[in-house]
């Protein structure tokens, strides 16, 4: 298999998730050594910043602590996890990576992308995912799944504004990336499966 280090990427309630666990099921269906992780988390440490990024009792944090907060636990993602997977030709499927921090708090939250890219260059340098998928739906359609879902976290409860804007940010992505492929996320949970499996062939 060519590509090892394959992300999932999307607005709240797309569906990435989903797919990110069913393509690593295949995978082990198949005796392959993959890994499934997320951001931010991923690390002990790392688990404890999206405790921080996510919580709705801390008042709403600037979005350069958030940029801050986001690479600091991707650097020890990427060092503690997924570099040494990698070094062991591992399969690793990350539900989100820097990515997200672009469409975030970059196209949402209005950040300087050149502070991101220097913050990206200073800490994981030019890693890179072989593929990502971004499961791309309209907002109005992920909200509505969204709604009423146990458990949902601040970023979730942003208006439609927002994640418009973060929507509009990873399809700006996607037009100047080729790594970056966009799956129609209306689609059945089947039907968007084999789409990933026909890229990853």
């Amino acid at each position: 298999m060519k590509n090892f280090f394959i992300t999932f990427e999307g607005i709240e309630g797309c569906g990435k998730s989903t797919q990110a666990k069913k393509l690593h099921g295949f995978f082990l269906s198949q005796n392959l050594d993959a890994i499934l992780t997320r951001e931010p988390g991923g690390t002990k440490a790392g688990e404890k910043i999206r405790e921080i990024l996510i919580d709705e009792k801390i008042e709403k944090l600037e979005a350069k602590t958030e940029l801050f907060l986001n690479f600091a636990a991707r650097f020890e993602h990427v060092e503690k996890l997924i570099k040494p997977a990698l070094s062991q030709k591992k399969i690793v499927i990350s539900d989100r990576f820097f990515d997200s921090t672009y469409a975030y708090q970059g196209n949402a939250f209005g950040l300087d992308k050149n502070l991101i890219d220097e913050v990206k260059k200073i800490t994981i340098g030019d890693l890179a995912p072989d593929i990502t998928f971004l499961i791309d739906l309209p907002v109005e359609l992920a909200f509505s799944r969204i709604e009423g879902r146990a458990g949902n976290n601040r970023y979730e409860k942003l208006g439609l504004d927002f994640h418009q804007k973060v929507r509009d940010g990873f399809l700006n992505l996607a037009k100047i990336n080729e790594r970056i492929k966009v799956i129609d996320g209306t689609k059945s949970v089947q039907e968007i499966s084999q789409l990933i499996a026909s890229f990853l062939k």
